[in-house]
């Protein structure tokens, strides 16, 4: 469970999770935080009769920057391409090698190609006449960069030589927009992504406090021996106990859906221990539970076959029964530590995987047959006490292991972890505790059997009437309670009610006859459960997501102070004592060292933040990554004429009540510097709850009458404050409304929070408002003072995107991309945001850019990265020079697919623009989906550590136990609140414009301290962020419209046509409405 949110967070505050929430602000992160001191008045940041707004020109570039033209019909897009002819596709063909030999690509023919995109070109070289020019002159590789011989001193970047293709001065614009939109179609076979080299490191980061931290890696030590790789195959022959004659030979596949991993290791234990001696050269081999077996030496023979028996327990399902499996092992490979070796000191590219793979088995092997295994964690109630979660669930304490290599060689990153399981009781006890029917005697709705459905499809059960046990797997759920459900038993003679059955044959009487049965096997042969004699089978994980009861559950039970957490990771390590380990020690030659590592580590210095000036304090250095806006105002403080408010709280509904919240919050927002009419354009009105549409449409159409005749045609309703109803339920249906249907836009309130009437609840608040109507809340000082290098020298464009998927069970649902870019430069802290909706689970953003084709105006050019371009040029009037993409939510498996398409996408989206029109790209990936901790030596003292215990703000580490060669870094950006602070891991894909440790370090902390819904760093840069909130937010378009067809299995039809989500309006994507 990741956490999200700018606010209050358990693990490390100023996470991910509360701000996935709704819009309806929380009290402030840290109410407590000392007020700042008082300076004197000064000039306003701005013109005072716009709110603090400056005039546009204000920050536009200095007079080496050439201004651009006078606007024309068409200067709101960039200038249209040159004419197809056959000279430009030979051109375009050529550049698209270039950008190959740029990312080093190699294509093998057996590559596999997810879909073709368009022609891949390479970036600009040279300023184009109307435009500021671009950064200095940069060179691209040709061909893959050697790795630096030692990891602590990376060698200098070589020399790289330019494309020499010229870049054509930019055209005139044309008269007619649909010309501009028109291409000669291109298409050129994908390059492959199994051959792309990320860029190496530049050099380690020097800026900052030098500081010592604790991390949770483990140094591994492993002999220099060789390793085999054999690859086993079992073949299940089955036999009951006193036949003679086989009755079925079956070759298995290895998967989890005919046989589970836990059954294949039990058949290869079972061989081990028969043959080891006699046949296996008393070795012991590693063995991942399914088709590959590992050894740390020859075998004796090359192929062979075993025959092994085993014998159900007692708590295996079905009567007891001898089967019998025939094990095919043959040797695959043999691999020895030389590549590792080289990849280690840096004079080998690509990772060798298998000898990874080959040590990560062994070390797992051990644990994967004694604990419950889930990804790359193990679980089980002997590492800890187990927990009651609300709704009929359980949490397990267990520990997270995963061997890296790093700067350091092999590291064991081992984290401790807690997952939910379904509690092992009767099926009768969950559907009480989790559906909570009103009346058991009463038959159950649709609703709740649908809720039951949900909760137990897939779900183990076994059955507690019979005299052995018996288990099912559940499929689905009755639709006819257990009373009218009949069946022929044996498949012959007549059909019985399943009551009369369990009445006659094991003298059952059913209490819960009224509630449908559980249903195993198939639709054709259903097999009917009645709940009261099925129990739910011990050490299923609960895959579905947690509700905020649950969630508040587990995060009490198992937060813990980074002191606590350190400790009991050094006590697991301590446990599973690796090095008494026979297999481990004796047979694989692996050591581990079980101290934490010490890494040397820097405390980044926090940026200075401007306000407007007509403030007490006009600047702001924050302490220890948080600030307050006592004696501050808005540094551009947005304009709000027309305004209501809807309120749908019962408990709320005086209007007295309701007028003087609005109150409250309109004067709070003028005391921080915005321009907002005390009168609201129509009466405050309380609402039903169950009215809402029609209260929102109604609001619409009157406030549309009213500007009418006010004579304010063509205005529209700036903000309308929605009070939300009690029950939970209604926020997606009100932001599907107001941005998708009727162009509004809205701040939520729980009405909880405002009965309250907290001054730093409606400050919080305020800073929300702000940004949704088109204000900023605070800039970097660097940033007015064009001091950012790589951002404020010439115009920068930074993106943020992300893809959030569906819960686990909803396989219908699409995933959603969002992709939000900064619009203002150079202070760049507004972010226009898009959504995109996609396959189901499909992580690479297919709406990057696309192409349509239209039988008049030909092939018309669209996408996402194409749209933000066009409204960064309209909002600051300048073409984007640079582009820093962070990118979210892509695990290292995906980094080459994603950079491969992603990257293709930008290149296309730029050159559709404008002929030759390539800025340099920087692609960074933001991870937070990880386990590595850091742990202050000193968690006393303030020099080294947070008042939380966590390391400060700002702690940055990229030596040690970082990549052996690329260029990442962890950055620990916010303070810790409570539990421990889970770093961000940024890994940089593709960078040319070249930026140095020191640069893209600080540029990130920096930026995590413009997020606009709090006075706090976050723990993520804030384009990234957003994107996550913007993605979010278009989850709630589609929410509830997903039919009850629940999960599917087998391969999803990749044809299946996505449904679109609902279009968000124009004057609603002009702000941050997703904040």
């Amino acid at each position: 469970m990741s956490g999200r949110g700018g606010g209050r967070r358990r693990g490390g505050g100023g996470g991910r999770r509360s701000d996935s929430r709704p819009d309806h602000s929380s009290p402030a992160p840290d109410q407590s935080a000392n007020r700042g001191g008082r300076g004197g008045r000064g000039r306003g940041y701005g013109s005072p009769d716009a709110g603090g707004s400056r005039p546009a020109p204000e920050f536009h570039a200095p007079a080496n920057f050439p201004p651009l033209s006078s606007p024309s019909p068409s200067a709101s897009t960039f200038p249209p391409l040159a004419s197809p002819s056959p000279s430009a596709s030979t051109s375009a063909a050529s550049l698209s090698s270039e950008f190959d030999k740029s990312l080093t690509l190699q294509s093998p023919s057996s590559a596999p190609v997810r879909r073709q995109p368009q022609t891949p070109i390479p970036r600009q070289t040279q300023p184009q006449p109307q435009t500021p020019p671009p950064p200095p002159a940069q060179t691209h590789p040709t061909t893959p960069v050697p790795c630096q011989p030692q990891p602590q001193t990376p060698a200098p970047r070589p020399a790289q030589a330019h494309p020499t293709t010229p870049v054509p001065s930019q055209p005139q614009a044309s008269a007619s927009s649909s010309s501009s939109e028109q291409v000669t179609e291109i298409e050129v076979p994908p390059s492959t992504s199994k051959a792309i080299t990320f860029p190496r490191r530049p050099g380690f980061g020097t800026l900052g406090k030098k500081c010592t931290v604790r991390a949770n890696h483990f140094q591994v030590e492993v002999e220099d021996r060789d390793y085999y790789h054999y690859d086993g195959r079992c073949l299940l022959q089955c036999a009951c106990v006193g036949h003679n004659q086989w009755m079925q030979r079956l070759k298995v596949t290895i998967t989890p859906e005919v046989i589970s991993k836990t059954l294949n290791r039990s058949i290869m234990s079972q061989l081990v221990e028969l043959y080891k001696v006699s046949h296996l050269g008393q070795r012991n081999p590693a063995y991942d539970g399914s088709k590959s077996l590992y050894t740390a030496g020859p075998l004796p023979f090359k192929s062979k076959e075993f025959i092994v028996k085993l014998v159900k327990g007692e708590d295996e399902a079905g009567p007891r029964r001898e089967r019998e499996f025939k094990v095919a092992i043959k040797l695959a490979a043999k691999c020895d530590l030389y590549q590792l070796q080289q990849f280690l000191r840096g004079r080998q590219l690509n990772a060798p995987q298998e000898i990874i793979q080959i040590l990560d088995v062994a070390l797992r092997a051990s644990p994967s047959a004694n604990y419950t295994v889930v990804g790359r964690s193990f679980f089980s109630t002997r590492l800890g006490p187990k927990g009651v979660l609300p709704e009929g669930l359980e949490y397990w304490r267990g520990y997270y292991q995963s061997l890296r290599p790093t700067q350091m060689g092999l590291s064991l990153n081992i984290d401790v972890s807690a997952r939910s399981f379904y509690e092992p009781i009767l099926v009768t006890e969950f559907v009480a505790k989790h559906v909570k029917p009103q009346d058991v005697s009463k038959p159950m709705s649709d609703k709740e059997r649908i809720m039951v459905r949900k909760a137990l499809k897939g779900v183990k059960v076994q059955l507690t009437h019979r005299e052995y046990v018996k288990r099912y797997k559940i499929a689905d759920v009755s639709r006819q309670p257990t009373s009218q459900l009949t069946f022929t038993p044996d498949d012959e003679g007549p059909r019985i009610s399943v009551v009369q059955y369990f009445r006659q044959k094991y003298n059952i009487v059913l209490r819960y006859a009224n509630w449908p049965s559980l249903q195993a096997g198939s639709d054709t042969k259903p097999i009917y459960l009645p709940m009261e004699v099925c129990k739910i089978v011990e050490g299923q994980r609960y895959t579905k997501k947690l509700n905020e009861s649950q969630v508040s559950v587990m995060l009490r039970a198992t937060c813990q102070r980074p002191n606590v957490r350190e400790e009991n990771i050094v006590a697991m390590v301590k446990r599973n004592n690796f090095s008494q380990d026979e297999l481990v020690r004796e047979d694989f030659g692996i050591r581990i060292k079980e101290e934490p590592t010490l890494v040397n580590a820097r405390v980044l210095p926090p940026p200075r933040l401007k306000y407007h000036d007509s403030g007490r304090e006009a600047n702001v250095h924050p302490q220890v990554g948080q600030w307050n806006m006592i004696d501050k105002k808005m540094v551009n403080g947005g304009t709000v004429q027309f305004w209501t408010c809807l309120n749908f709280s019962y408990k709320l509904r005086n209007v007295e009540t309701g007028t003087t919240i609005c109150n409250e919050l309109v004067n709070m927002c003028v005391s921080k510097g915005m321009q907002f009419s005390a009168n609201s354009l129509l009466p405050i009105r309380s609402v039903n709850p169950s009215q809402i549409e029609e209260a929102l449409i109604g609001v619409h159409d009157q406030s549309m009458a009213k500007l009418a005749s006010m004579g304010q045609n063509g205005k529209q309703l700036q903000l309308l404050i929605i009070i939300l109803p009690d029950q939970s339920g209604s926020y997606g249906k009100i932001k599907r409304i107001c941005e998708t249907e009727l162009g509004i836009v809205s701040q939520c309130c729980k009405p909880a929070n405002l009965a309250r009437l907290s001054k730093q609840y409606f400050e919080n608040v305020a800073l929300k408002i702000n940004v949704k109507v088109g204000g900023r809340n605070n800039v970097l000082s660097d940033a007015i003072q064009r001091r950012i290098p790589l951002v404020s020298d010439f115009p920068t464009i930074i993106f943020g995107a992300d893809v959030t998927h569906p819960q686990p069970g909803e396989d219908s649902s699409p995933s959603i991309a969002a992709v939000v870019a900064s619009v203002d430069w150079p202070e760049i802290t507004k972010y226009r945001g898009l959504v995109s909706a996609q396959h189901h689970r499909e992580e690479i953003i297919q709406d990057l850019y696309k192409t349509t084709v239209d039988p008049q105006r030909g092939v018309i050019h669209g996408g996402m990265i194409r749209e933000l371009l066009i409204a960064f040029r309209r909002s600051t009037g300048y073409k984007p020079h640079r582009i820093i993409f962070y990118r979210d939510g892509v695990s290292e498996g995906q980094f080459n697919q994603v950079l491969l398409y992603e990257m293709d996408a930008i290149r296309k989206a730029c050159a559709s623009l404008e002929d030759g029109y390539l800025p340099p790209v920087t692609f960074v990936v933001v991870q937070k989906r990880h386990h590595t901790r850091f742990f202050p030596t000193d968690p006393r003292s303030r020099d080294l550590a947070d008042r939380s215990g966590n390391v400060l703000p700002g702690t940055v580490v990229d030596t040690k136990i970082c990549h052996p060669t690329e260029f990442d870094f962890y950055l620990n950006s916010h303070a810790g609140i409570q539990g421990t602070s889970r770093p961000t891991h940024y890994h940089v894909l593709f960078d040319e414009n070249k930026f140095t440790a020191d640069i893209l370090q600080m540029l990130t902390n920096n930026l995590c301290y413009t997020y606009a819904r709090c006075t706090r760093s976050v723990s993520i840069v804030p384009p990234a962020y957003y994107a996550h909130l913007a993605a979010f937010r278009a989850r709630y378009y589609i929410e509830g419209d997903t039919s009850d067809v629940g999960s599917s299995s087998g391969t999803r039809d990749r044809n299946v046509e996505v449904r679109l989500l609902p279009a968000v309006k124009e004057n609603v994507k002009d702000v941050m409405f997703y904040c």
